[in-house]
């Protein structure tokens, strides 16, 4: 399978057009700035400029990016600059959904094969909801009746909750939310930052 049909899912790709009269290197020059920041390597060669980042600080404008690639081509109005930029973290983004709904299908599997409460006879009183009778000494010294228990405090500390799937469906919709909104906030925030560098 070409990976190029699903790479988008953490690759961000663009272009702009340089300022009239600017030359690849003057662009470059002006871009460079950007890779300067701690953690970050990069190399110019010809008409690209490679960077990768390690450990980027959060102070970063582009520490989403991990690696990527940018250069410049010739277009009908003039030369352009292209670029596509890596993002692990759009990745992960992506697939932490998948792996939390993995979960609540874990958790409904799970709960299928708990082992349901037995159901009391018919017409027999249950054990639990039978009151004792008060000790005639108890009673004497004005001990208070016992009271019937409630159904809540059947439900000690040995008690097992149903499995239930709504957190990891919870988490799973919150990845989603994060994916979609910084896939498409990079986009912008990236493409503004360059446009912004060369023409400053």
């Amino acid at each position: 399978m070409n990976l190029r049909y699903i790479d988008w899912i953490w690759h961000v790709r663009g272009q702009l057009m340089l300022a009239p009269g600017q030359s690849n290197a003057q662009a470059f020059d002006r871009l460079e700035p950007l890779f300067g920041q701690a953690g970050t390597s990069h190399a110019r060669t010809g008409d690209a400029l490679t960077f990768t980042k390690t450990a980027q600080a959060a102070q970063d404008r582009m520490s989403v990016f991990d690696r990527g690639v940018l250069w410049i081509e010739s277009g009908m109005a003039g030369p352009v600059l292209r670029y596509t930029l890596v993002s692990r973290a759009l990745l992960f983004c992506f697939l932490a959904p998948l792996l939390f709904l993995a979960f609540g299908q874990l958790e409904i599997g799970l709960a299928k094969f708990e082992k349901p409460p037995v159901e009391a006879a018919k017409g027999k009183p249950d054990k639990d909801d039978t009151v004792v009778p008060l000790n005639p000494v108890d009673k004497f010294l004005g001990a208070p009746a016992p009271e019937k228990p409630k159904k809540d405090d059947k439900d000690g500390p040995g008690h097992k909750k149903k499995a239930s799937p709504t957190a990891a469906y919870v988490f799973a919709g919150i990845f989603v939310a994060l994916y979609l909104i910084g896939r498409v906030l990079e986009d912008r925030l990236v493409k503004r930052l360059f446009w912004q560098s060369l023409n400053a």
